[in-house]
């Protein structure tokens, strides 16, 4: 029988983590929620981030989520009434597309009675949102290596350190993904693969053991920063406010514009030397002190 409400909140993400492009991310304590209830008709309403600037008809991405879900098990959606209520910044680089597409999935799943598992949920959704390494760490919290297997994905989470803190810093400014993604070369200097093939490896196992002096080099990367800081030329600059003001290791949030440094204390003196960086280079934005969100999407009241 199908649920007749539910709800469902879901974190931000931070592709990429600097050198593991496409197969690594993050989830974050910035959350998006949604509430999913019958209806006669589909209506779907937006508030907080986004209003204005998110579809609110089928296109939208929560509703594309949901639809996926409904479609496996041959049904086409009833009638529902969608309310989001979106923390997380759009267009920034923290996963707000995928966050959406997960955040409708699972509300299709709970709807439905959960006929299919999270892991399969990942498969789904990323054959919508095209992007695993946002979607994962969505689905599952915490840090999660994702990899493409056939048609399926298979992801491992890596164990973090509960003192590790985030500092991001968020410009005003929105950065597409497909614009980001149009920089990037479609081949690379082999010595430049390998370069980033060991960092992504060392960042793995410096945050699985707690090693995390290592970060500053671990983070490094010179498969996407160095073109994307064509569109985005304060990334440097940031960078190196964060690091000389104490982070562990700091780099491009998913996409960008966000600049993301990870951190064990220091947070505020952190966050103040990258927004001063960027006002130097005339980026407008704020920063702010986040956390790892060890829980994926959690529901909230099914009824």
């Amino acid at each position: 029988m199908l649920k007749q409400r539910v709800s469902v909140r879901t974190p931000a993400t931070a592709a990429n983590l600097g050198p593991g492009f496409d197969c690594l991310g993050l989830a974050l304590d910035i959350f998006n929620d949604v509430v999913v209830e019958s209806a006669l008709a589909l209506s779907i309403e937006v508030s907080g981030e986004g209003v204005g600037a998110i579809p609110t008809g089928r296109d939208n991405l929560v509703y594309r989520g949901l639809e996926a879900v409904f479609s496996r098990v041959g049904q086409k959606p009833p009638g529902l009434q969608v309310t989001c209520h979106n923390g997380i910044p759009l267009a920034r680089g923290l996963g707000s597309s995928g966050a959406a597409v997960a955040g409708g999935m699972v509300s299709a799943n709970l709807l439905l009675g959960g006929p299919f598992s999270t892991d399969e949920l990942l498969s789904m959704g990323a054959a919508i949102e095209g992007h695993p390494d946002n979607l994962a760490p969505a689905l599952f919290g915490g840090c999660q290596v994702v990899v493409a297997e056939g048609e399926s994905y298979l992801h491992a989470t890596v164990p973090l350190s509960p003192a590790l803190k985030v500092v991001l810093f968020i410009p005003d400014a929105h950065l597409s993904t497909a614009q980001a993604r149009g920089v990037l070369p479609k081949r690379v200097p082999l010595k430049d693969a390998v370069y980033n093939v060991g960092r992504a490896a060392m960042l793995v196992a410096s945050l699985a053991n707690g090693e995390l002096s290592l970060l500053k080099a671990a983070t490094r990367d010179r498969l996407h920063q160095p073109y994307r800081e064509m569109l985005f030329p304060a990334l440097g600059p940031v960078i190196s406010a964060a690091l000389g003001a104490g982070a562990l290791g700091s780099f491009l949030s998913g996409a960008g514009p966000t600049v993301l440094a990870l951190c064990t204390e220091n947070e505020a003196v952190i966050g103040g030397a990258m927004k001063r960086a960027a006002d130097g280079q005339g980026v407008v934005g704020v920063s702010r002190v986040a956390h790892p969100a060890l829980d994926g999407v959690v529901a909230g009241e099914v009824a």
